[in-house]
């Protein structure tokens, strides 16, 4: 008899970060995490995570929303089913529960984690397939503040810590924000590569204008300069500029990738495993992109590590990631709710070695930052 699903519980974490995290749509100085702890009648355990920026500043699932979904409608259509059959019980999902990726992300990421352990091999095997055991990271510069993001930018290249760096602009006005960008850039020179992302707060207009004086600045790409939903911007701005777009919000899985695609999108796509609805759809997002010839960069909802690692294993198996990745999540919290921190050097981050995902949980640092109301 396989094992079953005995229990699932969705657990609220708050973790301050190391500084107020800016962005177009709201300012971050704590990271709430959805910890999925999910065990079997064999006594494993899979874990999972679900974050998002800003409570709902960014999307319509919140981690209060996450944790309801869970506790609420996905527990009693996953206990007592066979915990090995993760296609059966993602389906079982989509057909009760429209939408709500965020939580259906946290419990494959479990349900992967359990199997991993039970057959004694990482995620990544069970993804097919690990190409790569050390994986490039990025670092956001979000403080708002020229100066400081420019000794930040510095301290990190001479630490051999990050070499690519992605600057939050959007809430200013634009002239502000290109200046603060094109100061940044000229500090670091060619020691760095320097892209920003938008957060959908220009209109196409202000981003036509924008993205030259970007490209004149010798920015390297521009992520999601326009609403999520206009299509005919995104499409229309790729082919005006050599400066790449990377569509983010406009694209969640594997069939928004293909609509912008058939339009003429040219430029390269931020996966999210999120987004998504869980690592597996996250590949199969890729897939679209490779074979239309779109870049891929490895995406983050400033998950923690449970999250971060999650996204580290789908990532592990492709061959090329032509904009690397921004899985910093971690590094932004001023601590972690895991027994081995990730380990960042030479410009990334190794990939987790062990059964299913690789991280175990810190039992103290968990009851610690666990929200007590």
């Amino acid at each position: 008899m396989p094992a079953t699903i005995q229990s699932i519980e969705a657990i609220l974490v708050d973790i301050p970060t190391i500084r107020p995290h800016k962005l177009s749509m709201t300012t971050m100085g704590v990271q709430t995490m959805v910890i999925v702890r999910m065990k079997d009648s064999d006594g494993l355990e899979g874990l999972g995570e679900a974050t998002t920026i800003g409570g709902l500043a960014y999307g319509p699932e919140s981690p209060e929303s996450v944790k309801l979904t869970i506790d609420a409608y996905f527990k009693p259509l996953l206990l007592n089913q066979p915990a090995n059959a993760i296609n059966t019980l993602r389906v079982r999902l989509d057909h009760a529960a429209r939408g709500n990726n965020l939580a259906k992300s946290a419990i494959e990421t479990a349900l992967l984690d359990l199997q991993g352990k039970r057959l004694n091999r990482p995620v990544s095997d069970l993804l097919g397939g690990a190409l790569h055991a050390h994986i490039p990271v990025l670092w956001t510069l979000a403080s708002g503040d020229t100066e400081k993001d420019i000794d930040e930018a510095q301290t990190l290249l001479a630490q051999n810590r990050h070499c690519d760096f992605k600057l939050k602009i959007g809430s200013r006005a634009l002239m502000d924000d290109v200046r603060h960008v094109a100061a940044i850039k000229s500090a670091v020179g060619y020691n760095a590569s320097v892209r920003v992302d938008v957060n959908q707060a220009w209109d196409e207009s202000t981003a036509a204008k924008g993205m030259a004086e970007l490209q004149a600045a010798g920015i390297d790409l521009v992520e999601q300069p326009t609403p999520m939903k206009d299509f005919a911007a995104l499409v229309r701005l790729s082919n005006k500029f050599h400066i790449p777009i990377l569509a983010d919000e406009s694209v969640a899985d594997a069939k928004d990738l293909f609509a912008l695609a058939a339009a003429g999108f040219s430029g390269a796509v931020a996966m999210k495993i999120a987004k998504a609805g869980g690592p597996i759809r996250a590949l199969q997002q890729a897939q679209v992109a490779q074979a239309a010839g779109i870049g891929l960069y490895g995406g983050t909802l400033l998950e923690g590590t449970i999250g971060t690692v999650a996204s580290l294993h789908a990532w592990s198996t492709l061959e090329t990631l032509h904009w690397g990745t921004e899985m910093f999540g971690p590094l932004l919290m001023k601590d972690d709710i895991v027994v081995k921190p990730l380990n960042f050097h030479n410009n990334g981050v190794d990939l987790p070695t062990g059964p299913g995902l690789g991280v175990d949980i810190d039992e103290d640092k968990l009851a610690f930052y666990r929200r007590k109301t």
